[in-house]
């Protein structure tokens, strides 16, 4: 036999890889490039997942009972229950019926709880972030017992409330009635025209020290030279704040609107934790999403509270994208 010998030049023309200058082949870099690449999405997987769950499959499933008739009957096999369409949204919208009557009175308590709260929440955490920018003693101290309310669990934190608003031993009447002298006789804060205040109360005191958390950070941004100028020049200090600080804080505000206002108009923990043993809430302090926890878990109808749980969804959707379409263009207007 005759040994075939093939020259390197041979070997390269036939499109084979020759020899670097060590003798070794050159490893390919795309491999390493898709590693590089696909390692951050490797890391975020387990997030994904969760996030697929808790949320996602959750809200696909809550719309898909939306078109069904589920109610008590089916609760064992939920896919089996009648298909219904369009009709638990029908009677969800429908403001001469009783159940849409009750919707749309529920959707104007949280939308004047919402605005009242978000408005007072932002108003405390910013004045009390301004008067604590500059240093003094004790400033640690006030930012640390500002920021308890935050820091406090929701349900131990909403507990304390409702033993404090309780009728014949709680602290508010207790002080009001028995101390001041203010009331002829103990209110009842939990019931009636007056849960309303003080729900209302209760959100303030759990959401401001947010705001006053996120205004603070914002302000660190601002320099001091330009109060500094402006002190100068003989501006006030209210002028200061609408010249300097308030224009500072825009984009932190619009944030912080956005978010609180969210939290807020979705808020369940608290009118459950204040009048959940009651059975239902107050008429004034009916909540949305209290009202359709109670749509869904006292009739035992879960498709109409799952049609009132997407039309909150949309309704939701919707006002975030005005908000933030609107304040978007406004930001480039003041740019330009």
């Amino acid at each position: 036999m005759t040994a075939t010998v093939t020259s390197p030049s041979a070997r390269d023309a036939g499109g084979t890889e020759s020899p670097g200058a060590g003798g070794a082949r050159k490893r390919p870099r795309i491999p390493g490039r898709l590693r590089r690449i696909g390692l951050p999405y490797l890391l975020l997987l387990p997030a994904i997942l969760f996030e697929l769950l808790v949320h996602v499959v959750p809200m696909v499933v809550g719309v898909v009972i939306s078109f069904r008739q589920l109610t008590l009957f089916f609760i064992h096999n939920w896919g089996a229950a009648p298909w219904s369409g369009l009709s638990n949204y029908k009677v969800a919208v429908d403001f001469d019926g009783a159940v849409g009557k009750a919707l749309l009175h529920s959707f104007f308590v949280t939308v004047l709880f919402t605005v009242l709260s978000v408005g007072l929440c932002w108003l405390f955490g910013t004045t009390a972030a301004v008067m604590l920018q500059d240093t003094f003693r004790g400033r640690g101290t006030l930012r640390t017992i500002f920021l308890v309310p935050y820091a406090l669990p929701v349900y131990a934190a909403v507990i304390t409330w409702a033993f404090m608003f309780q009728h014949d031993n709680g602290m508010v009447n207790h002080l009001l009635h028995d101390q001041l002298h203010l009331t002829d006789q103990p209110s009842f804060w939990l019931i009636g025209n007056n849960s309303f205040y003080t729900l209302l109360v209760v959100s303030l005191w759990k959401g401001w020290p947010f705001a006053f958390l996120i205004v603070m950070a914002g302000l660190q941004n601002i320099p001091s030279e330009l109060y500094e100028a402006a002190s100068i020049d003989g501006a006030g200090i209210w002028q200061q704040i609408r010249k300097i600080t308030l224009p500072s804080l825009r984009s932190v505000n619009q944030v912080l609107v956005l978010v609180l206002f969210l939290w807020t108009f979705n808020d369940f923990n608290t009118p459950f934790v204040l009048f959940g043993k009651n059975g239902n809430a107050p008429g004034s302090a009916d909540l949305i999403s209290f009202h359709i926890y109670q749509s869904s878990f006292s009739s035992w109808n879960f498709g109409s509270g799952s049609a009132m749980s997407v039309l909150l969804l949309l309704f939701l959707l919707v006002v975030t994208g005005v908000y933030l379409a609107v304040t978007s263009r406004g930001r480039k207007a003041s740019d330009v």
